[in-house]
């Protein structure tokens, strides 16, 4: 299950326009995922009484803290010129630090992320839903930006927005920013799944997916990180219905989502394996005879030979395992690609899924697999139970349980290509969040099968 780390120290960079106002910090503040905004902008705008948002990620340990804890820092832009702060001489290392970077997400920008706020602004005028006050700043990462805002009335079920993000009470609208060329166009997603189920997803209240924005109504409630058995209930069996029923009519196939069928995976498996190989091949492990398995010495970003060899092994298999699903009976349909508890939202009478950033067409194990880590034994027994009556229902004679026993190896390596892809549309300074996830999904792959799997 995962585990939250309860705080971090932050240095600031702080900026408004072309002046610059030196390094502030260090300020210890509660949360310790780096990737949230709200109360390094509480800490700072107090500090300074004006306004500010995070703009992005600086600089953080490369010790493998994963996103969570230790000591970052951050660029800061004050929405307002600070009184009393006299601007400071840039040195060549801040210029570098702060200065235009290759692959800097739209949002991680001054004038990038005041577009998108302009944009949502807009798109609440015309929606009669004009926003009351300043927008909050709750999470900025290099894979998406997040804002609220609240609005002077809410209509429809709503729409929060996911990724772990709760909501708290009242109305309001929620600002998504993401990568267009690596993520999906939710608007789309969430257009296709609510035409079989629109009580499912949340209300799009506007899209611009050319620059990876989505306005979504706010989602009353709470994210189900520890959801109980009737909230199980009240999720797992719908989605799988809108699945079944998106793959019994074409439109799941027709949608142009990114294609994640287990052949395109498999290839796309084997090509990040090729390309491990050469990179291990031209920078050569720090064991004496470079194999780079000297004990203590590996780096965790970097397989050993041995796993190397045992990763190319499992993947030679890899085709008849892809045999032995498809002959499960389980149609190829919309997947969700992140289906875990955090994305699921109740308020206790209807629970919506959200977040579809990684949404893609491909096999549904790949999602009915994905609650396992988060949840204890008993609930992922009960939650796979669902899941497989759910699928049995709807694909009679199919093998649901059968499908997610042998898609785990598919599905760690899955997340390796998916890890990959981010580090390969990322900036350097954002690079810790994910810099090991490839390797270590991998390593749980081959975790996961038998020895004599592992080494045919």
């Amino acid at each position: 299950m995962v585990q939250q780390a309860s705080s971090r120290t932050v240095g600031v960079h702080l900026t408004h326009g072309d002046e610059y106002f030196g390094l502030l910090g260090p300020y210890e503040v509660d949360e310790g995922w780096w990737s949230s905004a709200a109360p390094v902008v509480e800490r700072v705008s107090q500090e300074l009484g004006v306004p500010v948002v995070v703009l992005r990620l600086a600089h953080a340990p490369s010790d493998g803290s994963s996103g969570h804890g230790g000591h970052v820092v951050y660029h800061v832009e004050a929405l307002e010129r600070p009184a009393g702060s006299a601007p400071r001489q840039v040195t060549p290392y801040v210029a570098a630090l702060l200065g235009p970077a290759e692959r800097r997400a739209g949002w991680a920008t001054s004038t990038g992320l005041r577009e998108a706020l302009a944009w949502a602004g807009k798109t609440l005028d015309e929606a009669g839903r004009p926003a009351v006050g300043r927008p909050e700043q709750v999470r900025t990462w290099n894979l998406s930006g997040l804002f609220r805002f609240r609005t002077a009335s809410s209509s429809g079920h709503g729409g929060g927005v996911g990724g772990g993000v709760g909501g708290g009470g009242g109305g309001g609208a929620w600002l998504k920013t993401v990568n267009p060329a690596f993520n999906a166009p939710e608007g789309r997603v969430i257009a296709l799944l609510g035409s079989v189920d629109p009580t499912l997803v949340p209300t799009v209240l506007g899209s611009d997916p050319e620059h990876g924005r989505l306005l979504l109504d706010h989602v009353s409630g709470e994210d189900l990180w520890r959801p109980s058995a009737e909230e199980v209930v009240a999720v797992v069996p719908r989605l799988v219905a809108a699945q079944a029923a998106l793959a019994a009519d074409g439109r799941a196939a027709e949608a142009g989502l990114r294609d994640r069928t287990l052949p395109t995976l498999v290839a796309h498996v084997n090509a990040l394996l090729d390309r491990l190989v050469a990179e291990q091949a031209t920078s050569p492990g720090p064991g004496p005879d470079g194999s780079g398995e000297q004990p203590g010495e590996q780096p965790e970003d970097r397989l050993t030979d041995g796993e190397l060899t045992a990763a190319l092994a499992l993947a030679a298999r890899l085709p008849a395992l892809v045999e032995e699903l498809t002959a499960c009976g389980l149609p190829n349909t919309l997947v969700h690609g992140d289906f875990h508890p955090g994305n699921w939202r109740s308020d206790g009478t209807l629970a919506v899924v959200v977040d579809y950033a990684d949404s893609a067409f491909g096999h549904p194990a790949l999602d009915g697999l994905r609650p396992r880590q988060y949840v204890d034994r008993e609930r992922w027994t009960q939650i796979a139970g669902v899941w497989a009556r759910a699928w049995r229902e709807h694909a009679p004679g199919s093998a649901p349980e059968r499908a997610l026993e042998l898609v785990e190896p598919l599905f760690h390596l899955a997340y390796a290509v998916r890890y990959q892809e981010f580090l390969d549309h990322i900036e350097a300074s954002e690079r810790p969040y994910h810099e090991t996830d490839p390797v270590s999904e991998i390593r749980r792959a081959l975790a996961c099968v038998s020895p004599g799997l592992a080494d045919d």
